[in-house]
């Protein structure tokens, strides 16, 4: 056991250095929503008949899935540099070789939500959590949805461009049909059926329902956001531990 807390270890450093050296990214997806909070504040109140919830989870959960760049950034610069293999090789098992590279993208998942909601409550007007614990469930469960979903896709491209264009695209899309930008009850009635079929609505429902203290609600969509991360957290281990991530298939 001490090895293998050891091997991890080591793991979790190497990557922490990594995203502290390259922080460019995260930056931008806390501040950019930040401004959006700003600006879109008027509207969701004067909308929603002076509710500032939408106006501050919306860009959180908009933001945190244009963070599955980062995901699958992190996988894909060590296929880049060739050095998945390398670390294939060593004495390290898979499941250490994951837990080296997840555990520190997790951290700064949750840490960009914890930043935007602290950032909703002070300065957009959100009123403040009535339980913390519901707050921190939701925040922790949507890190790990988004995780897998982006360890998934960093074991499929085959490029940074594809990475980008899967990243963007999709964030937009699993985004704004989950009603990050607009609520799923002011869709068009087809938009409205296919809001279910998204991860994000799920993750946006779940936050809201924190912040609003429904236990039942916040349990019922962390329910269904875990099923997702657990089917797409699967593939990226099967993905990888089958020698997908290999450099050779870039």
């Amino acid at each position: 056991m001490s090895d293998v807390l050891l091997r991890s270890g080591v793991l979790i450093k190497h990557n922490v250095i990594l995203r502290l050296r390259d922080p460019g990214q995260m930056i931008s997806y806390i501040v950019v929503p930040m401004v959006l909070m700003l600006v879109f504040k008027p509207l969701y109140v004067k909308a929603l008949d002076g509710s500032t919830l939408q106006a501050v989870t919306g860009p959180l959960v908009m933001f945190s899935v244009f963070a599955l760049g980062i995901v699958g950034n992190s996988i894909l610069l060590e296929r880049e540099w060739r050095t998945w293999d390398r670390l294939r090789v060593t004495r390290a098992t898979q499941a250490e070789l994951l837990v080296g590279k997840t555990v520190p993208i997790f951290v700064v998942l949750v840490f960009q939500q914890l930043v935007l909601m602290v950032y909703g409550c002070l300065i957009i007007g959100l009123p403040v959590p009535g339980s913390l614990l519901l707050i921190a469930l939701a925040i922790a469960v949507w890190g790990f949805t988004l995780l897998s979903i982006g360890s998934a896709l960093a074991t499929i491209v085959r490029s940074r461009g594809d990475l980008h264009l899967a990243t963007d695209v999709g964030s937009i899309v699993v985004s704004s049909l989950g009603g990050a930008v607009v609520p799923v009850s002011l869709m068009p009635s087809w938009a409205a059926s296919l809001a279910h079929i998204s991860p994000g609505y799920w993750g946006l429902t779940m936050i809201q329902s924190a912040v609003g203290g429904d236990l039942g609600g916040t349990l019922r969509c962390a329910g269904v956001c875990l099923a997702i991360g657990a089917v797409f957290g699967a593939f990226a281990v099967y993905r990888l531990s089958r020698g997908w991530g290999r450099s050779h298939l870039l």
